[in-house]
């Protein structure tokens, strides 16, 4: 044949686009192009694949070769086009003649055309077949588009793909095997997924925390409705300490959730094993806005994508670039965050929970009882208004926390994680079955049907209302963190003590 079409997937972001590898071959001096709009990686496939046929004992053709990545307009990157390019090399030069086996393998055909096949692989000098970037995201991609296709990776990677349920994936070690498969003479074995890891959280338990029990339901509300917080408070008071423990009262990641979380981790380059422990992201204040938004010229995911399902932890939140503490208004809003660049736009999940830490002045010691602030009024001022008005309106929780009059070691040790986190996972229940969500992420439209209040909680909000002039986003997050106080108590209604509650972890500013 002059012409062999296998079936691949490019990478843009998270999303994994089907490429058809369109190889020709016909007579002419002797010529090897690659055409698609391919960057170099690609167009090095040429060498590559040069080498592996000839290493793995197969002669290279002689004659005009082109290989087209179809479609022209959508970028193609990395190494993972070799697999299909040189198996259509072997094609179009007579080398190899595909046996496609039925579903019951009971009998074989002929088919140049590997209509159920997804081939996706780099190719060593040797043959081998080396491991690329993005192949849970490929396999993620291939199930919800194309259910009843094959996949063939590299060993490594079919073993990670694998985890996806109701995928077919083959790995294979070298190109001579992936050959044997598809000629029939050495079929491939079907990867077997590595099991689920259960990590617990080594941030600690919040039994060790004693005292400061207002932060504490804080933080067991902010965990039970996926509610952003921010902590603030002098030095050494415990906000730091009660932001990390909050992946230890958070449920575990499902299966679905585990596969996208381990494939932004996997794209971003992290070598995170499949686990259900929640990711936790703590950047430090000098992280860029790349660094945590995302970006570059091949835009990757950031501190934000990676908290994705998880927590986004920023400590000392004043001191983060001002660029940076205004880029998370998009991301808390949407929960997603948008790449552009001049020939693609690139789309990462950011679905996370922020907790934020601050001190109340650039000393810290404003309203401690023992330790006298050294700051002046406008220097307070200046650094409070840091975090902007804009930013702290999305911040669902905003606690205050005082130094405590007893002695730390007089104080009784606190309550352990492991029974807060049976009460959240509880709420989270109640909400997925009722919203089929988190109440952090409930809609404008869904507010009315599901948090409806009795009497006495509509009059105290129409009081509140006039009393401090609320906006429409602060009256609609005191709704939904009311919701999550009502379902922790397993309430069907707002009542007005939800609401009260509710309030107060919102007036510090307004």
């Amino acid at each position: 044949m002059s012409l062999a079409v296998l079936l691949s997937r490019s990478l843009i972001g998270l999303d994994a686009p089907t490429v058809r590898v369109e190889v020709h071959l016909a007579r002419g001096l002797p010529s090897f192009g690659i055409v698609g709009l391919a960057d170099a990686e690609v167009r090095e496939s040429r060498e590559r694949v040069r080498a592996a046929l000839q290493s793995s004992g197969y002669d290279f053709p002689l004659g005009r070769l082109t290989v087209n990545l179809s479609p022209a307009d959508l970028p193609k990157e990395s190494g993972r086009f070799d697999l299909p390019i040189a198996i259509g090399v072997l094609l179009v030069s007579g080398q190899v003649s595909i046996l496609e086996r039925t579903q019951d393998e009971a009998t074989l055909k002929r088919s140049p055309l590997l209509a159920n096949l997804v081939l996706a692989g780099e190719l060593s000098l040797t043959g081998a077949l080396v491991s690329t970037k993005g192949a849970l995201a490929i396999a993620l991609s291939v199930a919800r588009s194309s259910p009843a296709a094959t996949l063939v990776l590299p060993m490594e990677d079919a073993i990670e793909a694998a985890r996806v349920p109701g995928l077919v994936v083959l790995g294979a070690r070298t190109l001579a095997e992936v050959v044997g498969h598809l000629d029939g003479s050495n079929p491939l074995v079907f990867s077997e997924p590595a099991p689920l890891v259960e990590q617990a959280s080594n941030q600690g338990c919040l039994s060790e925390l004693r005292g400061q029990l207002l932060a504490r339901r804080a933080l067991e509300l902010a965990a039970a409705g996926g509610h952003s917080m921010l902590l603030s408070g002098s030095p050494g008071v415990g906000k730091s300490m009660l932001a990390k423990r909050m992946p230890g009262i958070l449920p575990a990641l499902s299966h679905a959730e585990s596969l996208e979380v381990a494939s932004i981790a996997a794209f971003a380059g992290l070598s995170r094993p499949l686990s259900s422990a929640r990711p936790f992201r703590a950047p430090h204040h000098s992280a860029s806005v790349a660094a945590i938004i995302g970006g570059g010229l091949k835009p990757k995911p950031g501190e934000v994508s990676l908290a994705h399902r998880g927590v986004l932890f920023m400590d000392e939140l004043p001191e983060f670039d001002r660029r940076v503490r205004e880029a998370l208004r998009e991301p808390l809003e949407n929960y997603e965050i948008a790449l552009a660049r001049a020939n693609l736009k690139v789309v990462y999940p950011a679905d996370f929970q922020l907790l934020a830490t601050m001190n109340p002045c650039p000393c810290g010691w404003s309203g401690h009882p023992k330790r006298a602030c050294r700051c002046r009024p406008e220097h307070v001022l200046t650094y409070q208004s840091r975090v902007s008005g804009p930013l702290i309106d999305r911040i669902d929780l905003q606690i205050h926390l005082t130094q405590e009059k007893e002695k730390w070691m007089d104080l009784p040790p606190g309550e352990a994680s492991a029974l807060v986190r049976e009460r959240v996972t509880q709420a989270w229940y109640r909400q997925h079955n009722r919203q089929g969500g988190l109440n952090a992420r409930l809609s404008d439209g869904q507010l009315e049907g599901v948090c409806v209040m009795d009497t006495a909680a509509k009059n105290l909000l129409g009081r509140l209302i006039d009393q401090y002039s609320l906006s429409a986003r602060a009256i609609q997050r005191v709704r939904r963190v009311a919701r999550t106080i009502a379902d922790l108590e397993s309430r069907p209604m707002i009542e007005a003590h939800h609401f009260a509650e509710a309030f107060q972890y919102r007036s510090k500013s307004l």
